[in-house]
């Protein structure tokens, strides 16, 4: 079909304006890495399905390591080696260390104002500080073992009574129930969910939802993201959804902020900080502190906390059976190590741990393959960097795909195989140190909450693997057991596990 003589016409003369404009401005031909080409308007979104870390692992199996896309407007780097994410999340870790402007930050977390989405700068830096100094430092969280303790005792007591039926069990629903009473108890001082007390404002079934949902929009691809001319419509309906849930949050933590002050003001000067809302509250009091810590800003804090401290350790734990269902030998060689070590006379405790390599490598291999975040969160290139030869322009949306260092042969043997072997005599852990594993992260961005989460999912597994024999539905194969995902900014098994359980330790330990 022939063009019209107008349209080539102008085509010209686009052309000739665009090259005039990039001489007199001095622009020169960037060399991006590799990759697909981009349409018009949408740029690569057409590539990328309802699971994008599986899509961008395949088109990283054609483009590289380094691959470069455009979702809608905007320039996006993947990396998706070891070399690429030590050149992120380390080498160049300031270029990068800040936050792409998502409607999720804007609707769900008081405007950036949490520790997650905020940008890079003064906020964050302090933020980040408050973090490692004053909520998750280990004099504090060592204080909090109690709790840990207390609320995987609970686990264990109604696991055992629902044993008693004989009746398959929806796992994910215990595990939230515990890592949903241990954040709470450390954060806000007490459980608020609780039907039977005055101050449960929301049932803990509804509280759930309420952390599904904000992990979902947290992690979806909203179109107005990618091609901010579109927002405005909503064409999915994500904006709305996030506006909805916010009005939900805020009612909630309006009321536990009341709660803590009106203690604070009761107390006067015997005033002492029993959990985590407290502190933030008196630093928000601190006229020394380099920016204000405002009151949506200890609001999106606490929520950043809660949240995270609830999803991804039940995640990773209902990742971890269901991979120990289907290498039933893996379940008998870590029960056998806690016999050796514990004895069936008593309940896992922490101190335990260092003494469970096996445990520990269970963990290990369970983040390896089910990463919570498998593209961490997205970062954005404050600066023009160069790697390999190829130009990173400022602006530029960087994912590094965990998911992918965690399949490459060219690191682990049998990368598809659950093999908690691999750990064994290896030094490698998963604080950020060891490029090949970093489920939390590392660098500046790294999730400060990561040492908290290893205690929670490390307990809670020992004791679980400890005090029960696990068996999958009558009638049910191993191999039958869906492994499918659910993407967000975790990703949680598609299908819930259900499991019969059955004590196996003596009966007055429960």
């Amino acid at each position: 079909m022939a063009f019209p003589q107008w349209a080539i016409t102008l085509a010209i003369v686009l052309a000739a304006a665009v090259a005039l404009i990039r001489r007199r401005r001095g622009w020169t031909v960037l060399n991006l890495p590799p990759g697909p080409r981009p349409w018009p308007i949408i740029g690569n979104l057409n590539l990328i399905g309802s699971l994008p870390f599986r899509s961008l692992h395949d088109l990283s199996k054609k483009y590289g390591p380094l691959m470069s896309l455009r979702f809608g407007s905007f320039p996006v780097v993947v990396g998706s080696s070891v070399s690429m994410a030590k050149f992120f999340l380390k080498t160049h870790d300031i270029s990068f260390a800040s936050r792409p402007q998502t409607a999720a930050g804007e609707y769900t977390t008081y405007n950036y104002s949490d520790i997650t989405w905020s940008p890079y700068g003064p906020y964050w830096r302090q933020a980040r500080k408050i973090c490692l100094l004053e909520l998750f430092s280990a004099k504090r969280l060592d204080s909090y073992e109690y709790i840990r303790v207390e609320e995987v005792r609970a686990l264990n007591r109604a696991l055992f009574a629902a044993a008693s039926s004989a009746s398959p069990v929806l796992l994910k629903d215990h595990l939230s129930t515990v890592s949903l009473s241990v954040i709470t108890r450390m954060v806000l001082g007490k459980k608020y969910f609780d039907p039977t007390v005055e101050s449960a404002i929301v049932s803990p079934e509804e509280f759930k939802e309420m952390i599904d949902e904000l992990f979902l929009l947290n992690g979806v691809m909203n179109i107005g993201d990618s091609i901010p001319w579109l927002n405005f419509l909503d064409l999915q309906g994500y904006i709305g959804r996030m506006k909805k849930l916010s009005r939900k949050f805020d009612r909630f933590l309006e009321h536990v902020l009341d709660e803590h002050n009106e203690r604070r003001r009761r107390e006067g000067t015997e005033f002492v900080a029993k959990d985590m809302v407290d502190v933030l509250l008196q630093l928000a009091d601190d006229p020394n502190l380099e920016v204000k810590l405002e009151r949506h800003g200890v609001k999106a804090f606490t929520q950043d906390i809660i949240a995270g401290g609830t999803d991804t350790s039940a995640v990773s734990l209902e990742w971890a059976f269901s991979e120990l269902l289907r290498r039933p030998e893996v379940f008998e060689k870590a029960s056998e190590e806690l016999d050796h070590v514990v004895g069936r006379g008593r309940w896992v405790e922490e101190r335990d741990i260092p003494s469970l390599p096996y445990i520990q490598a269970i963990v290990k291999e369970t983040m390896r393959l089910h990463p919570v975040a498998p593209l961490l969160i997205p970062r954005i290139s404050r600066e023009q960097t160069t790697v390999d030869g190829y130009n990173i322009p400022a602006g530029t949306r960087v994912l590094v795909s965990v998911w992918a260092i965690g399949r490459d042969p060219t690191v682990w043997d049998h990368p598809e195989e659950f093999r908690p072997e691999r750990f064994e005599g290896r030094t490698l852990d998963v604080k950020g140190h060891d490029y090949e594993l970093l489920p939390f992260g590392a660098g500046r961005r790294m999730c400060p909450g990561y040492n908290l989460g290893l205690k929670v999912i490390q307990l809670s597994l020992a004791n679980l693997v400890h005090g029960f024999r696990w068996n999958l539905p009558a009638g049910m194969k191993a191999e039958e057991l869906s492994m499918e995902e659910i993407f967000g900014l975790s990703t949680p098994k598609k299908e819930p596990l259900l499991v019969v359980v059955e004590p196996k330790l003596p009966v007055h330990l429960y």
